[in-house]
């Protein structure tokens, strides 16, 4: 069976004991469940269900929506399989959405070997296989286009599993969840499969709030423990020591108090560092996670190397592991390390048994020139030897050889980039984190404790491991409280990313009215969690009411107003203190007009002052009082203004967003409003342009939309077009594109001619968001404008990367993306305005040049 393998006797290596009311309730679960779909599934498993997943199923037969949370390799899929299970035996169809299209692919393998090919389709953008069958898998930006398009294929659809359902915490991708858990048709049930996070509870509220009644199921026990060490070395001449972490307890478990030995050692190799360096450092043993009074930089231990710790770990039968390196020149790095100190952890059978698969999986989908070009040799014989890395940098069909040899324990250490945590099955003995900080782009910053325990839930095989270990190598800067600030921490918050866009509003208003398209993001978890967080200003308001009105008893006046007199005050405070600043960060059109509006503050300003001079209270003889009350008055005025701002921004704030891409899509012919209805009520009805930019789905959907419709790439070819269009999906790596290294005709030639001008379109846009108080677009990058030209061309994969940064895995992953826009263009409605049917042709023409060879390769055949 393709679901979980592992032993009954391992369900039960836990912890802690079942209390008796817990036997009990399990018991009588058993009970109800033993002539149930439920009970059915459970009895075709090699192993017993955990409490949790029993409890899940049984709600899911009940027809209620189910969100699980537990730890990695806790069993979640379980879940997932029943799903699928349950709509086999009603009859129905079941989606299974996956983040990447490598989780995709693995399912798609997994329900294949358990329901057969006839029964189980893939979708992933760039693969269609059998997509009307009973069970699809897909990525989750598919289900979303589907629902937007209404497609026939959500005929009798009624379970939808959301693989890692907290990917929407994800601020470029995880909108998309959202959509669909929003979007769904009602007598949908979904099945969310999440990791521990903190706020699960109001995560689950949310979604019971869009699908109804929803039963939240968590588990936080690992099946298999987890112990935490840190891996030390004195220097390159003696051999490494693997330390715990934690203290142990008397049964030899490790506690959640910090091991004192680790902190005397990293004491000792600090002074032994420091001797090295001919400088003195005292004995002082509170310098890890303690108080000390020594000012002194602290010497750099010694940090071991990487071969080191794989030779050490290998010694002590630790291995398989994965070890973390959050870059990917790092991880190939490593490979070479490992590769040059002479270590090797195959086997003759084994080498023999991986040159067989590695063969059998490369056979027939690349050219000898392609391999030659992604240094096949080389990877092939780390992998001989039992290393590998795998990162993104890596085409697909190299990351799934890795992954297979890794799952059949033929290679030993994969050097894997944070990636690899996204869920796919390659759980090991040991995970290695070489830091406990990473860049992100703009620089270094520390892990967090989700990062973390996403990283080492991979430590443990399910029944094979009895112990997972995480390893944290010692590095410049660690100290071992922070390690046990991460591992400590077993879940995190998480938090909306969900934000409207120019697609999503056309979507939304072709299918229903400008007030139920407002209403329907109000119910998005973004919002949800705003108006949440707004409560706590609607007291705090409450409050400050409450107190300004006491304080305007206190300084009631029988000479006149007194508030009057206060809001003069203040009034004029604001004027004489921010008027002037305002005004010079003003640009005029003329010195006369700025002379002018500095005259006429002048002027008010006078005027204030007069009326304040001659208010009636100023003459009450117990005018000091009633300002002492006035003052505190007024500083809980300017508090309820600055609370009152904060809540105003929070509630409605999505809506709101909503209303400003209504506004700029209006200006800019997208929209047509009914000129009878006004703007808290309006009626917004969808133009050609409208229609074209609803199959938009781009993350620059507004700048291609506008592209289209002003001709920017008339007179090209199918290669310009491909090689002009590469600039919507490229994004460089650390600075690097901008530009081409060369315009494909020349810089006056129709290709440089139109990135010129579709430049203009993306400032144009820039300037209406800004305008709107919207957030500007990704600006664009014409790098890869001369590859994506020769590629299209029919260039060979070495002759488009020759001279250059980018690997193979970018490069496949660009052209992916660009075939996608291509399509999108192809079947975009063929609006006249927008290049019509010729266009869409052209498009067609292009995605195919551009989908070929290694791009066209799924690593699903």
């Amino acid at each position: 069976m393709a679901r979980h393998r592992r032993s009954s006797a391992a369900a039960q290596s836990k912890n802690e004991s079942p209390s008796p009311s817990q036997r009990y309730a399990s018991f009588q679960r058993r009970q109800r469940q033993s002539h149930t779909a439920a009970a059915r599934f459970a009895s075709a498993l090699p192993f017993e269900l955990d409490d949790f997943q029993a409890q899940a199923n049984e709600a899911l037969e009940n027809d209620s929506n189910v969100l699980v949370a537990a730890p990695t390799g806790a069993g979640k899929t379980v879940v997932a399989d029943f799903a699928v299970f349950l709509a086999q035996e009603r009859n129905v169809k079941a989606f299974y959405t996956t983040p990447i299209k490598a989780l995709s692919n693995q399912k798609y393998h997994d329900l294949v070997a358990e329901y057969g090919t006839e029964r189980v389709g893939l979708l992933t953008g760039d693969t269609s296989i059998n997509s009307e069958a009973d069970i699809v898998v897909m990525t989750t930006e598919v289900l979303r286009n589907m629902l937007y398009e209404r497609s026939s294929t959500l005929n009798a659809l009624h379970y939808v599993i959301l693989d890692e359902v907290h990917f929407l915490a994800d601020r470029f991708r995880g909108p998309v969840w959202e959509e669909v858990i929003i979007h769904l048709p009602p007598q949908v049930k979904i099945v969310g499969l999440s990791a521990t996070v903190s706020n699960v509870e109001d995560f689950s509220s949310w979604i019971s709030s869009v699908r109804g009644d929803t039963a939240l199921v968590i588990s936080e026990h690992r099946p298999v423990p987890l112990e935490q060490h840190v891996l030390v070395q004195a220097d390159d001449h003696t051999e490494p020591e693997v330390l715990d972490l934690y203290r142990r307890d008397g049964q030899e478990r490790q506690t959640t108090k910090l091991n004192a030995q680790l902190v005397s050692r990293l004491d000792q190799l600090d002074r032994q560092a420091a001797r090295r360096r001919g400088e003195q450092r005292p004995d002082k043993r509170k310098g890890h996670g303690g108080k000390s009074h020594d000012r002194s930089p602290r010497p750099e231990r010694h940090t071991p190397r990487r071969w080191a710790v794989v030779d050490e770990l290998d010694y002590l039968g630790l291995l398989p592991g994965i070890y973390f390196i959050f870059s990917r020149n790092g991880c190939d790095q490593a490979v070479e390390q490992c590769i040059n100190a002479g270590l090797e952890l195959t086997t003759n059978a084994e080498v023999t048994r991986i040159r067989r698969i590695v063969d059998e999986m490369v056979e027939g989908q690349l050219s000898q020139e392609d391999l030659k070009a992604l240094q096949f040799s080389k990877f092939r014989f780390a992998l001989e030897e039992g290393f590998a890395s795998h990162h993104a940098g890596m085409v697909a069909l190299f990351r799934q050889i890795v992954e297979r040899l890794f799952e059949e324990g033929l290679v030993k250490m994969v050097f894997a980039t944070e990636t690899l945590a996204l869920g796919i099955n390659m759980p090991a003995r040991c995970v290695v984190v070489e830091k406990l900080e990473k860049f992100d782009g703009t620089g270094h910053v520390g892990l967090t404790p989700g990062e973390f325990t996403q990283l080492t839930g991979r430590a443990g095989r399910r029944g094979i491991d009895d112990i997972g270990h995480a390893i944290v190598v010692d590095h410049h800067g660690f100290v071992p409280a922070t390690a046990a600030a991460l591992s400590s921490k077993r879940v995190y918050p998480l938090h909306s990313s969900f934000r409207p866009t120019f697609n999503m509003a056309v979507n939304l208003l072709n299918t229903s009215d400008y007030a139920t398209a407002r209403q329907t993001l109000d119910h998005s978890f973004a919002q949800w969690e705003a108006n949440e967080s707004a409560w706590q200003l609607e007291a705090q308001m409450s409050t400050l009411r409450q107190a300004i009105e006491g304080y305007e008893q206190a300084f009631a006046c029988e000479h006149g107003d007194f508030r009057e007199l206060m809001e003069l005050r203040m009034t004029l405070s604001d004027l004489e203190k921010d008027g002037r600043r305002r005004l010079k960060r003003e640009v005029f059109s003329s010195e006369r007009d700025r002379r002018r509006a500095f005259a006429s503050l002048d002027e008010r300003i006078r005027e204030i002052r007069t009326q304040e001079t001659h208010h009636p209270c100023r003459r009450c003889p117990d005018l000091q009082q009633h300002l002492k009350w006035g003052h505190r008055w007024a500083r809980e005025m300017r508090e309820l203004e600055r609370v009152g701002k904060r809540y105003e921004s929070r509630t409605g704030s999505v809506s709101r967003q909503f209303d400003r891409i209504c506004d700029i899509l209006s200006e800019l012919g997208y929209l047509q409003q009914d000129e009878t209805t006004s703007r808290t009520n309006r009626t917004l009805t969808l133009t050609d342009r409208g229609r074209l930019l609803r199959r938009i789905y781009s993350e620059l959907d507004l700048v291609l939309s506008e592209a289209l419709l002003d001709g920017v790439f008339d007179g090209l070819d199918a290669r310009g077009l491909a090689a002009v269009l590469s600039a919507l999906v490229y994004e460089a790596r650390r600075g690097e594109g901008g530009e081409p290294r060369r315009y494909p005709g020349g810089v006056s030639g129709p290709i440089a001619q139109s990135c010129a001008r579709l430049s203009q379109v993306s400032m144009r846009i820039d300037l209406i968001c800004e305008d709107h108080g919207l957030d500007s677009p990704r600006q664009l990058d014409f790098g890869i404008v001369d590859v994506m030209y020769e590629w299209a061309g029919g260039e060979s994969l070495s002759a488009c990367l020759r001279d250059r940064e980018m690997t193979g895995g970018d490069f496949v992953r660009n052209a992916k993306r660009l075939a996608d826009v291509l399509q999108q263009v192809a079947v975009a409605e063929p609006y006249p305005e927008a290049g019509g049917e010729a266009l869409a042709s052209l498009a067609h023409e292009a995605a195919d040049l551009v989908n070929r060879g290694i791009v066209a390769y799924s690593g699903v055949e």
